[in-house]
């Protein structure tokens, strides 16, 4: 069934066409993704499908009472209420018939004390009642409190106001806003902005189960394999579909682009042989052979041409290289703390944090958000002091720093005295030619960095990165904001980069291609996975038997469940620095390092063992709590009041889907 169609769709600003001539259809429960360079008009199309935007010419249609929900990249919460207030408000109509509910059963009291026939309030009651149950209105609380767990708003942020989140905390409760709609029709312009590993796992597997229709802008493109079942890309103001997710379609996009080279070369190739047919006939000087070369000229004129297909439009092209090089050993970590916060009120972001970088490797940094993963790059690089810890730097290092706020850019520089004031010994035409391989072109170089776009933002950074000729770069979040084509430019100058690399991402494609390691950071310490990031997750998974619990089902059970950080425990399981027995690597230790992972084994096993009592206590104590429930409810004047009852009756179905996920939680564990 077609929820959305649009046809010959074309939207201009001033001069500039955006869009010319789109036409496509959406049907009910696809997941589609959207794609294409920076400014390309993606975000111009969802808003134009959401209706904030008008276009100029074309057909638009949606099928009647399709409730649709946008998530803008840009903040849209202006209210002055607390996260709860404001995620409470979504379910007004069931606090409606919640108080009414309380009312009528208040009424049947008092007019069964009378002696009044209650018959007919007490049939309004339980219509009302079953409508309340159908619409989750027992449930609804609970469903607040584990969408916002899942969006990394623990119960400390509940009573914090809107007004004071950062950019990244207002993203993330706007989408779980919108998550808790449940609208028929969802378009999500960049929704993975500002989320950790653990909180997009978590995304991808409630929006594969979401049962209505999915729309997504997105730059990251293991999102997109997960998610999509059609991918919709905008380039040259055209709209194109390709069927399939993200590999599907590049794979698709590379044939066709293989298919119309061929198809461009056998016309030049047909075009030259008759114009060389044209030449010597001409050169014979014949009336007859005259007049066929007229023909087949006028037939050459009428030829449609065919344009040579450009892969190259939109590309960066960026190349790092080291001044000098770095000696063998590039960084040694040892036994790192760092917290924030005065005296009483301190706050551990970290503790006994290791690092043994060598010259070549790359090193990507993971963790949840708030864990200190850019507190720790700025301590390497020195502008942060540490608690307590050792940090030694190795000979002739010299480090180039990508900071993903982008606050290193003068915002007052118009983009071409950005990178004169960096480096003076460039002439102006030098620093134009580079600029134009970063898609700086034309007036654009005469643009105050602080009217440029988030991407362009990015690249100005990266180009400011690449003439710093460091020997080690340290990046944060380098991927954000850059469209998939810069990416994958991008990517392959980091795998031809000579030197060292420290980088902290969230973009998991980027995770599997560019670094060597991965280290994750939690607040006991580090633990080190050789290899992308398909090997770290598998061995997360087989070595961390407790990790469904800590990240699916610890986020929706209540009481003392709740009182324990997922994060904070999904970051202590697993086995320190996990080797991949195929490539062979790290097979000799030396002795100091055999001990210190025996010790971290030891830890290991002591949280898990820590983890299964507090499980086998919150066993104990969930059955406590269904018996006196239970036992409750069979008393008379539980069973014979309707609202009492059905409060009940709520709780015991509720402990009981807890006490069935505990006990899968335990029996993992206890494997």
């Amino acid at each position: 069934m077609i929820i959305l169609s649009a046809n010959n769709i074309t939207k201009s600003f001033g001069i500039d066409i955006v869009l010319e001539n789109v036409s496509f259809h959406i049907n009910q429960g696809d997941k589609i993704g959207i794609v294409g360079a920076n400014g390309a008009g993606k975000t111009t199309l969802l808003n134009i499908l959401s209706g904030t935007l008008p276009f100029d010419s074309g057909d638009f249609f949606v099928s009647a009472n399709t409730k649709i929900g946008y998530l803008r990249q840009s903040d849209v919460f202006e209210s002055e209420n607390t996260v709860y207030e404001e995620m409470l408000s979504i379910f007004s109509d069931l606090i409606d018939m919640e108080n009414e509910l309380e009312l009528l059963s208040r009424k049947i009291s008092e007019e069964s004390q009378k002696g009044t026939d209650v018959a007919g309030l007490l049939h309004k009651y339980d219509d009302l009642m079953e409508a309340f149950k159908n619409k989750n209105g027992y449930g609804y609380k609970s469903e607040i409190n584990g969408i916002l767990n899942s969006m990394a708003f623990p119960e400390e942020y509940f009573d914090k106001r809107i007004s004071i989140l950062s950019g990244g905390e207002r993203t993330r409760l706007a989408l779980a806003s919108l998550l808790l709609k449940k609208t028929d029709l969802l378009l999500l312009d960049e929704p993975t902005n500002h989320l950790d590993i653990g909180t997009l796992k978590w995304l991808e597997q409630y929006l594969k189960s979401y049962s209505g229709t999915i729309v997504v802008i997105s730059h990251d493109r293991y999102f997109l394999d997960q998610m999509v079942n059609r991918v919709f890309e905008i380039e040259n103001h055209k709209l194109i579909t390709y069927e399939g997710n993200y590999s599907t379609y590049a794979k698709k996009k590379r044939q066709k682009y293989e298919d119309e080279l061929r198809k461009y070369e056998h016309q030049q190739k047909e075009i030259q042989r008759q114009e060389d047919i044209i030449r010597r006939f001409k050169q014979h000087g014949t009336e007859k052979l005259a007049k066929r070369a007229q023909s087949r000229e006028k037939r050459l004129k009428h030829i449609e041409h065919l344009e040579r297909p450009n892969t190259s439009i939109g590309r960066i092209k960026v190349s790092f290289k080291q001044r000098y090089q770095s000696g063998n050993d590039v960084l040694l970590v040892k036994e790192l703390s760092k917290s924030f916060g005065r005296n009483g009120q301190k706050r551990q972001l970290f503790r006994n944090v290791e690092l043994d970088i060598k010259r070549g490797e790359r090193i990507c940094i993971v963790g949840p958000n708030g864990i200190g993963k850019t507190t720790l790059l700025k301590i390497i690089m020195g502008e942060i002091e540490p608690d307590q810890g050792y940090i030694k730097l190795g000979q002739n290092v010299s480090f180039g720093y990508y900071d993903q706020e982008q606050k290193l850019l003068n915002s007052a520089n118009t983009v071409l005295e950005e990178v004169h004031s960096a480096y003076r010994l460039y002439s102006d035409t030098e620093i134009r030619s580079l600029l134009g391989r970063f898609l700086f072109r034309n007036d654009m170089v005469f643009q105050t960095v602080s009217s440029l776009s988030g991407g362009e933002k990015a690249r100005l950074s990266l180009l400011k990165l690449m003439l710093s000729g460091a020997n080690v770069l340290i990046m944060d979040e380098p991927t954000n904001h850059l469209d998939i084509a810069s990416k994958e430019v991008f990517e392959e100058a980091l795998l031809e980069f000579p030197g060292t690399m420290i980088l902290v991402s969230h973009d998991r494609y980027f995770l599997n291609r560019v670094p060597t390691r991965i280290i994750e950071l939690g607040e006991e310490g580090t633990i080190n996975y050789l290899g992308g990031y398909d090997y770290y997750m598998e061995k997360k998974q087989s070595l961390g038997s407790g990790k469904s619990y800590l990240e699916d089902l610890g986020k929706t059970v209540s009481g003392s469940l709740k009182e324990n950080s997922n994060d904070s425990i999904a970051s202590n399981i697993g086995v320190v620095d996990i080797s991949n027995s195929e490539s062979g690597e790290n097979s000799v230790l030396s002795p100091m390092e055999t001990r210190r992972r025996v010790k971290e084994e030891q830890r290991q096993q002591k949280r898990l063992e820590k983890e299964r009592k507090r499980l086998e206590e919150a066993i104990a104590e969930t059955e406590g709590k269904i018996a006196w429930i239970e036992n409750e409810m069979c008393k008379e004047e539980v069973y014979k009041d309707y609202k009492i009852a059905a409060k009940y009756q709520n709780d015991l179905d509720s402990l009981k889907r807890s006490l069935s996920e505990i006990y899968e939680s335990w029996i993992a564990l206890s494997d």
